[in-house]
């Protein structure tokens, strides 16, 4: 190597390599095969439970709740509004609620916030 000596190359390195190459391809292959039954396996035991307790596999349950939270925004960029319970946001209701906090005030502020309200 030193001096300007030149490495001399293996005749059978392209053949060796090819054959290694070959070897880790081969090696990957059968670690691919042997999760893919490890979790064969395991599917089939989660199946079993869900069939014993009733439940939905995680996809289908996931799948669902999407949907549902879709549906109602498919039109709308914004949240749909919530109905407003009865009562609440009434302007007469605001006022007769003024009115009872004014009576329980005594007479001269009584008669100033009654001046600001009208």
């Amino acid at each position: 190597m030193l001096g300007g000596e030149e490495k001399e190359e293996d005749p059978d390195a392209a053949k060796k390599e090819e054959e290694r190459q070959e070897a880790l391809r081969q090696q990957e292959e059968e670690r691919k095969a042997k999760y893919a039954k490890m979790e064969a396996e395991r599917e089939s035991m989660r199946q079993g439970i869900r069939d014993k307790y009733g439940l939905k596999k995680r996809e289908v349950v996931d799948a669902e709740a999407a949907a549902a939270a879709e549906e109602p925004a498919a039109g709308s960029l914004t949240r749909p509004k919530q109905a407003v319970p009865k009562g609440c946001g009434d302007d007469e209701e605001e006022e007769s609620i003024m009115d009872t906090v004014v009576k329980y005030l005594p007479g001269p502020l009584q008669e100033k916030v009654t001046g600001w309200l009208k």
